[in-house]
């Protein structure tokens, strides 16, 4: 099918008046269909505008072709209508007089009782009959705009394009003139591109939404399909199952894009001193409890104990910002959830392998599954009810909340359903979402339930819209939760950096595993640095309130076998990664793991700071069900599992390590 508009590797630059270009847009591909309609959004400055002008014919592209119906766009015309945030109408023209203008210039052919009849018309589809003979000035800002997209549709364009239409309007006139636009559209099937700022505007009108990264040399960051059926009524949308996904993917990529350009700003100068080669770090953390040593690194002053005298905690909203802020450069090192560095080095994240390094596990166990209160008040309270439960209700949506694919949340929770005869991709839909939106989804009643940690199991409960269902404890005592990962170039370039790192987070977990720091790790992680929430939301260990399970204990920080990294509890997340398809499953396994466990960093950093007591004298990985995992056979263990996803086996192509460029 040949679409309607073809936007073909478009490039676009500046003259400056100093000399030399500025290159706002560069690569941007994009085919429209028709009576689709796109939003571009994006933050000032990416060249939101400068796109709808080359495909208006308003300017011209330096490198690329804008085709309309298959015909190269040159200059502007009546078949592609633009609709500014100013209106744009004559003053001294009535309502009939600016839109007639328009129909008397492109359609000379037509007599005049069929202009009139068109002018009639558009000025009915927009509800302004009642004004045809009133000035612009006697208007309202909505009923100007709506002249103007009158005045744009009565010449039948084949395409329309808004620049921020309503952007000067308020709430309520913006609201009801959406609707319009909308009911115009649907009804006689329009192509539209709108420029906006407006997240909640994007996913109401939208098919598809482009979204464009910081300029310059702006490009096309993502496109999302906008899934929710048409006709759509603004206070209704807010209900569709995906609507609060699409919203929270556009306000992430916004987020992101604006702490890149904060970064950028920064100067990043590689300070070395101390005998390091780098004291100057951005060390990524999503808000949970786990995130304790590094407040505790940062507060208690181990960081700079062991040189490294410029640390920044870099708090991300959800773990796609610290895969992204390893990607990108911007964070150095991060808290991440314990699959996570098999996973990026394996490619799950979408682009080539990286390799991820971790020398620390930061803790162990936390995690918790939770289920609505309403499903209790099914008679729900054991995994054979909450089986039997879906079974009654399998006509309805089941969703569950994870915080990411690789972490131990989804790997467990899948684990804990599959071995009690629930698919976990048929029976029930697993959807990512930050912690923070996991109890306010519950709330409302759009998930069953979540697997997260602390403190967001205890506030469900607390709160009343949650209950316990099953603890970690229950699944697999001791499991891996959260480790430090940096890029594995990273730790080649700064052995000593990395080596001091690992040693100021090893002394901040010896610190939080002490039961006489917890009411003290309480009320610092209640400051809005790190999670923001009261301090008696926040627990550690299960003494003092006498309701709290054995089975769902925080997380353990410190001791024997807690933070040395395991070759084999990363191979059995590879296995859980294949099994659901994350990943395929690495021929070339055995190198992954030790590229990613380093195990002499760890073996170091215990060493220096007196700490060769602390061994690592684990047993055999076996989880609740009595099924123990073969490490000298994963494929072998994989295939008994009786749940499964159809997985493969293929090679990992790993670039050979090598030193990052500084």
């Amino acid at each position: 099918m040949t679409s309607l508009v073809q936007v073909q590797e478009i490039e676009k630059n500046f003259p400056l008046s100093g000399g030399g270009n500025y290159l706002a847009l560069q690569g941007i591909d994009l085919q429209i269909q028709k009576g689709e309609f796109i939003s571009l959004i994006g933050h000032s400055g990416c060249g939101k505008s400068t796109l709808l002008n080359m495909i208006a014919g308003l300017d011209l592209p330096t490198a690329g072709t804008v085709l309309l119906d298959g015909e190269t766009v040159k200059r502007p015309g009546p078949d592609k209508m633009v609709v500014f945030q100013n209106y744009s109408l004559l003053p001294w023209l009535t309502v009939r007089q600016n839109i007639s203008l328009a129909v008397d210039e492109v359609m000379p052919a037509m007599s005049r009782q069929e202009r009139e009849a068109v002018i009639d018309e558009h000025i009915a589809m927009v509800g302004l009959s009642h004004a045809v003979d009133k000035l612009p000035l006697q208007l309202s800002g909505g009923m100007r705009q709506r002249v103007a997209i009158a005045r744009a549709l009565a010449i039948k364009p084949k395409l329309l394009l808004l620049d921020e239409p309503f952007g000067a309007l308020d709430a309520l006139t913006r609201g009801n003139l959406q609707e319009k636009l909308m009911q115009i559209c649907n009804e006689h099937q329009l192509t539209a591109v709108m420029v906006t700022h407006d997240v909640d505007e994007a996913v109401l009108l939208s098919d598809r939404i482009v979204m464009l990264t910081n300029g310059p040399g702006s490009k096309i960051g993502d496109i999302l399909t906008v899934d929710i059926p048409r006709p759509r009524k603004r206070l209704e949308v807010v209900h569709h199952p995906s609507y609060y996904s699409l919203r929270s993917e556009i306000i992430y990529f916004l987020n992101r894009q604006k702490r890149v350009k904060q970064w950028q700003a920064k100067p990043h100068k590689t300070l070395a001193r101390h005998g390091l080669e780098k004291v100057n770090l951005d060390l990524g953390f999503i808000p949970l409890a786990a995130c304790a040593p590094l407040a505790v690194a940062e507060a208690k002053g181990f960081f700079s104990k062991h040189g490294l005298d410029e640390v920044q905690l870099v708090r991300e909203t959800s773990w796609r910002g610290v895969t992204d802020g390893l990607v990108d450069t911007t964070l150095d090192a991060a808290l991440m959830p314990s699959g996570m560095p098999t996973w990026m080095t394996a490619g799950g994240h979408g682009g080539p392998p990286l390799p991820i390094v971790t020398a620390l596990t930061l803790s162990r166990n936390g995690n918790g599954i939770t289920l609505a209160t309403r499903i209790g008040q099914q008679g729900v309270s054991t995994v054979a009810e909450y089986r039997d439960y879906l079974l009654k209700t399998n006509r309805e949506s089941h969703q569950l909340g994870i915080v990411h694919p690789a972490s131990m949340h989804n790997l467990l929770l899948r684990y804990w359903l599959a071995s009690n005869g629930i698919d976990p991709d048929h029976d029930v839909h697993l959807q990512t979402l930050p912690p923070a939106q996991m109890l306010a989804d519950l709330k409302d009643g759009s998930i069953d339930g979540y697997c997260v940690g602390e403190p967001w199991n205890w506030r469900a409960e607390q709160e009343g819209h949650g209950f316990p269902i099953v603890g970690d404890l229950d699944i697999w005592s001791g499991h891996p939760g959260k480790v430090l990962g940096v890029r594995e170039d990273w730790a080649l370039s700064y052995p000593n950096t990395h080596i001091a790192l690992t040693k100021a987070l090893l002394e901040a977990c010896r610190y939080c595993a002490d039961p006489a720091h917890w009411s003290e790790l309480s009320e610092l992680l209640s400051d809005r640095r790190y999670l923001g929430m009261k301090q008696e939301l926040i627990r550690f260990g299960n003494a003092g309130d006498g309701n709290s399970q054995e089975s769902s204990p925080h997380s353990l920080f410190f001791g024997p076998a807690v933070n040395r990294p395991s070759r084999s509890e990363h191979l059995w997340i590879l296995t859980q990664l294949a099994r659901w398809s994350e990943i395929p499953f690495p021929r070339n396994y055995v190198e992954i793991l030790e590229r990613i466990c380093a195990v002499s960093v760890y073996s170091t950093a215990a060493r220096e700071l007196g700490l060769d007591d602390v061994s690592y004298q684990r047993g055999g990985i076996e989880l609740f069900d009595g099924v123990a995992f073969n490490a000298d056979d994963p494929i072998s263990y994989l295939n008994q599992l009786s749940i499964h996803k159809d997985f493969c086996v293929a090679e990992i192509p790993l670039k050979p390590a090598r030193v990052m460029m500084t």
